[in-house]
C-alpha cells in the first residue's frame, strides 16, 4: 500500500506564509508527477501546482508568483511554499502523486487526506 501524509496547514493572516509538506511512503518503486490541489467550500477541487520527476513545474494562474512547488526525490516528498497568502487561498489542500509499485505495474494516482489552510485576520 502507499500513503501520502500532509503537514503544515493552519491559520495565517493575509500576507503571511505557510509551507506544506507531503511525504509518500509504503510500497513504492517510483514516483512520476506530484502535485497540490485544493478545494474550497462549495467549489470543485482544482490544481494549484504540479512538478514532474525531472523538476518541471506548472501553476494555476491565481498562485503564480506567490507559491513555489518543489520536491525531494530521495525522500519521496513534495513541498508547497505559499507566500503573500490571501483569504481566497482558504481551502483544504490535497497532495497527489502518480506512483508505480513495481517495475511491471501501471501508474496509479494516490491522494493525501488533506490539510486545512485558513487565511483570515
Amino acid at each position: 500500500q502507499v500513503q501520502l501524509v500532509e503537514s503544515g496547514g493552519g491559520l495565517v493572516q493575509p500576507g503571511g506564509s505557510l509551507r506544506l509538506s507531503c511525504a509518500a511512503s509504503g510500497n513504492i518503486y517510483s514516483i512520476n508527477g506530484m502535485g497540490w490541489y485544493r478545494q474550497a467550500p462549495g467549489k470543485e477541487r482544482e490544481l494549484v501546482a504540479g512538478i514532474t520527476s525531472g523538476g518541471s513545474t506548472n501553476y494555476a494562474d491565481s498562485v503564480k508568483g506567490r507559491f513555489t512547488i518543489s520536491r525531494d526525490n530521495a525522500k519521496n516528498t513534495v513541498y508547497l511554499q505559499m507566500n503573500s497568502l490571501k483569504p481566497d487561498d482558504t481551502a483544504v489542500y490535497y497532495c497527489n502523486a502518480a506512483v508505480r509499485r513495481s517495475m511491471s505495474s501501471t501508474w496509479k494516482d494516490y491522494w493525501g487526506q488533506g490539510t486545512q489552510v485558513t487565511v483570515s485576520s
